[in-house]
């Protein structure tokens, strides 16, 4: 029993050094709130490999270089029969940021890269080319997570490319 305790005590501890802990975010429905961040107070994660995992699906393996560099988490509560909208807005129009927002049963806090699933993940980041009849400036405007059934927590990755390694920004979370 003790050896299982100082195991599961160990793997707390790894996975603390993979993350920065995420900062909580009081959500509430019908309402806008604002969290601010810092990219140097976060940490490049270990491997990317768990985006494209298929039980995670959130930004595919050619896109890898966008998200690299320092990753800062917020938590967020998605009531059930809800949709959140996240807009993550540099302070310096000139930062290239980028962002991804995952939902996870309630109450359970998983950070990449030991992410195994997810139950949908969502992302965003400097277009490569410009999408037909719509237009991009140095906001990152995720798509919308969706709670059906059952709340969820959700988790929002705020990262750039590792050439970035400072930069402060906002993260609007609206839940509808």
């Amino acid at each position: 029993m003790r050896r299982a305790l100082v195991v599961v005590a160990a793997t707390l501890i790894a996975q603390a050094a993979l993350a920065t802990p995420p900062t909580p975010i009081k959500s509430e429905k019908g309402k806008t709130v604002t969290a601010s961040g810092k990219l140097e107070e976060g940490k490049p994660l270990a491997s990317l490999d768990w985006a494209w995992n298929s039980s995670v699906a959130c930004f595919p393996g050619t896109e890898a270089q966008k998200y690299d560099g320092n990753h800062v988490f917020f938590t967020a509560d998605l009531p059930a029969k809800s949709e959140m909208y996240i807009t993550i807005i540099p302070k310096d129009p000139a930062i290239n940021l980028s962002g991804y927002a995952y939902s996870v049963g309630p109450d359970r806090v998983v950070l990449p890269p030991n992410l195994p699933s997810v139950v949908s993940c969502e992302a965003e980041s400097k277009w490569d080319r410009p999408k037909k009849n719509k237009t991009q400036d140095h906001t990152r405007v995720l798509p919308r997570v969706t709670a059906i059934k059952n709340p969820y927590t959700v988790v929002i990755g705020v990262t750039s490319p590792k050439a970035i390694t400072a930069g402060e920004f906002e993260v609007k979370v609206e839940i509808k």
